[in-house]
C-alpha cells in the first residue's frame, strides 16, 4: 500500500520523528524536490523513511562541507568560488541534491 506525501506531509513527519534539527525549512523542500525528480528518474516510488534519510541525506554550508571532508578551500576568498569547489567535489563523491535559500547545500553522504 503506497501513500502520497505532500510537502507539507514530509515537513510534518520529519518533525514528528524529531529530526527537525537536522534540516531548515528550506533545506527539506530542496530533499523533498529531489526525491521527487528522482522517483520520475528511476521510474518507481520511493520509501518514505524519515530515518534512512536522515541517514542518507545532509545540510550543511559550503565551508561546513569542506571541514568535514578535507576539502581544501585554503586558497579561496570568494563564496562563490567556494561554493563551486565544495558543489563539485559533492557532486562527484555522492548526490549534490540542491541548494537552500540560506546558500546550504543539501546532499547524500558519502
Amino acid at each position: 500500500m503506497k501513500q502520497t506525501v505532500t510537502l507539507y506531509d514530509f515537513r510534518d513527519a520529519v518533525e514528528r520523528m524529531g529530526r527537525d534539527t537536522h534540516f531548515t525549512y528550506s533545506g527539506l523542500e530542496v530533499l523533498f524536490r529531489y526525491l521527487e525528480d528522482l522517483e520520475d528518474q528511476l521510474g518507481e516510488e520511493l520509501e518514505f523513511d524519515v530515518i534512512a534519510l536522515c541517514c542518507d541525506y545532509a545540510e550543511y554550508s559550503p565551508e561546513e562541507i569542506a571541514d568535514l571532508y578535507g576539502i581544501d578551500i585554503s586558497d579561496l576568498t570568494d563564496p562563490a568560488d567556494i561554493f563551486e569547489r565544495v558543489g563539485e567535489y559533492v557532486g562527484e563523491h555522492g548526490a549534490y541534491c540542491g541548494v537552500t535559500e540560506d546558500g546550504n547545500i543539501v546532499y547524500q553522504q558519502f
